[in-house]
């Protein structure tokens, strides 16, 4: 019996598929292909998406790239409040621009980094989220320690929340213990999931949303296991999860984009290749993503 999708309160709340960006042969990025890319998840169970996250290349992109990728996401999610835009950047005030111009295209939240230019302080930290937080759209927090080398720990967190400046966070730290303690800290601060591999240690722990990379892929089996997880049915969770898991652990792998535009590219959906630095993935690696696509595929994961 398939849960049924709980009712989503907040822009930021549900699965929020943050969107691999399709690239043709010479690397140019195909905005009709995301556009139908960003409809067909939202009619496939998704909520919602997040341009210009890290699967979404941003890095790699122009300023005019980016600004476009935003614009064609809000008109194909047909509704800002399914776009939480990503707005990371080395600075803060460049965040801010970015934060501005999501606002302007008519998004409904945003996803922030720390400063990620070197091992930001507590102060500095605090003085990023409040800037940014001033473009007027809510922010949402992305704890990711192992790239940014910045920890927001479950007591930055609640200061953040304190100070105003954020109102959720996405955790990809994969300490699952920390959902209790930011749980006591901030318990008006929304739990995101921030790792596929850890969602449903996330989801029974209280988590209200998941920003998400396999949804890309497989959307409507992902939809299911979320809501499975949400809802405590874990006789239904449990083997979904261990079914995808094989692919939802390539999520918190360095070549976790290169693995899910595979899958993408298996499934019958565009993925295409990754702008440089990145390179494609390896034979071996090539390997394990195909076996593991192509057994959720015949096994009816769609």
């Amino acid at each position: 019996m398939t849960s049924a999708a709980p009712q989503r309160i907040r822009p930021w709340h549900g699965i929020l598929v943050a969107t691999a960006l399709p690239l043709r042969s010479d690397l140019s990025v195909d905005l009709n292909s995301y556009a139908q890319h960003v409809r067909w998840l939202i009619d496939s169970g998704s909520d919602g998406v997040v341009p210009n996250g890290s699967l979404g290349e941003y890095q790699t992109l122009t300023d005019e790239e980016r600004a476009r990728v935003v614009h064609t996401a809000v008109e194909a999610a047909g509704d800002g409040d399914r776009v939480m835009v990503g707005v990371a950047a080395y600075g803060s005030t460049e965040s801010r621009r970015w934060a501005e111009q999501a606002a302007e295209a008519g998004a409904g939240s945003v996803l922030l980094l720390p400063p990620n230019a070197y091992r930001a302080d507590e102060r500095s930290v605090r003085a990023h989220y409040a800037e940014v937080a001033k473009a007027g759209l809510p922010v949402v927090a992305y704890n990711n320690p192992y790239d940014t080398k910045v920890d927001l720990t479950p007591a930055l967190l609640a200061q953040l929340y304190a100070d105003g400046s954020i109102v959720a966070v996405k955790e990809f730290s994969g300490d699952v213990r920390r959902a209790y303690e930011l749980a006591e800290l901030a318990p008006e601060l929304d739990l995101l999931v921030g790792a596929d591999d850890v969602l449903l240690e996330l989801a029974l722990a209280g988590a209200v949303g998941w920003i998400a990379g396999y949804p890309n892929a497989l959307p409507a089996s992902c939809a299911e296991l979320y809501h499975a997880a949400l809802a405590g049915d874990l006789a239904t969770a449990r083997p979904l999860y261990r079914a995808l898991h094989p692919l939802l652990r390539w999520d918190s792998k360095t070549e976790f984009i290169q693995a899910i535009k595979l899958s993408m590219d298996l499934a019958g959906r565009l993925g295409g290749p990754v702008r440089p630095p990145r390179q494609p993935l390896t034979a071996e690696q090539d390997a394990v993503v195909r076996a593991a696509t192509e057994k959720a595929l015949a096994e009816g994961h769609k």
